[in-house]
Parts: C-alpha cells; structure tokens; sequence
C-alpha cells in the first residue's frame, strides 16, 4: 500500500471511530477480499472463513476507535480476523489450533531442496497456484497464517511480528522455516505425482 492509501485508511478509522458508519464501510471495501483471502487459506472451508469474517468486522466496528496508527488498517484488521478465527475453532473444537513441530534446519533443509538439483523445477511449482494451495494446505496453521500474512498479503515484518504477537527475530525464523516447509511439501507432492 502507498504512504497516501495508508493515510487514508486511518483518516477513514479516525471517522469510523466516531460512529461514522460510511467510513467504516469504506474500510471494509478496500481490505475485505485480502482478509476473506486470509481467512479461506487459514479456515479450510468457506463456511468457516464466512463466520470469521462476519465476526472480524463486527469486532473491528466494535474496537474502531482502539486503532492507534501503528501500523496499517490492514494488519490491524487480520490480527482481529486471525483472533476471531481462532476463537470459533477453541469454541467448536474445544481444543487449541495445531501446532508444528520444531525440525532442526538439518532436517528441513534436504526436505526443501536444499542443494538438489532441479531448482529451476522448485522455481516451476510456485508459479503454479493449484500446487502452492494443495501445499499450503497441508502446512500447519501457524505456518499458513505466516506465510499468507508476509507473503501473500505483503505485511511488513515489524506488522506480522505485531500481529502475531512475536518479536521480530521469531517472527523471521518462524517465516524461514514455514518457507523451508512449504517447499519441502511442493517436493513431496512431487515425488508422490512421479
């Protein structure tokens, strides 16, 4: 996003935050479909990326007037959506989200193709979108969320780290490793269609 869109989107939160409905919309015009993007590739089904976006607006309308500009709209809004989908999987599973494990870069490094040859086929399959959403579909939701918040939606590191609670040195080497896994994935998927 430009200095000037940003900008905006906070002239639009400050008249938000005091009742101007107009605004608000306007806001949830120009950043809905990146966090319904965000929600369906965290979710799994479309039914729970719905609910988790009907909950985040109406907890963005209700904290309207909690934004302080330290950041973009837009990480602030997919904080509160990645909140609000995680709080309708504690209440429908009564259990936390998945975790991943913890491989050691000697472990994730080979399985990502870590000096294979073929790199100019690893190159390939993440141009290709159908093998990069089966692969992230198969990744943990932390990883998902941190991929589709840095690379897909295009937040800074200092708004990924905010929003996912994480200093920012974590937040780059869990981004690193959930970059290791992806790949590592796209190369198992491979090998499976060989």
């Amino acid at each position: 996003m430009s200095p000037s869109e940003v900008e905006s989107d906070r002239e639009l939160l400050a008249k938000a935050a005091q009742g101007n409905r107009a605004a608000f919309e306007e806001i949830v015009a120009r950043h809905g479909d990146a966090i319904w993007r965000f929600l369906r590739g965290l979710a799994g089904t479309d039914e729970a990326a719905e609910d988790a976006l009907q909950e985040c607006f109406l907890a963005a309308w209700r904290a309207r007037g909690s934004f302080r500009g330290a950041g973009s709209a837009r990480s602030w809004l997919l904080t509160i959506a990645r909140n609000a989908l995680y709080r309708a999987h504690r209440r429908r599973t009564n259990e936390p989200s998945q975790f991943d494990s913890v491989e050691s870069l000697e472990e994730l490094g080979p399985a990502a193709g870590w000096g294979a040859e073929g790199s100019n086929e690893d190159l390939e399959r993440l141009e290709n979108r159908e093998w990069i959403e089966a692969a992230l579909g198969r990744l943990s939701d932390r990883d998902r969320e941190i991929l589709l918040l840095r690379d897909v939606e295009g937040l800074t590191n200092e708004e990924v780290s905010r929003s996912l609670g994480l200093s920012i040195p974590t937040m780059k080497s869990r981004l690193h490793r959930a970059r290791l896994r992806l790949m590592a994935e796209l190369r198992r998927m491979e090998s499976r269609e060989g």
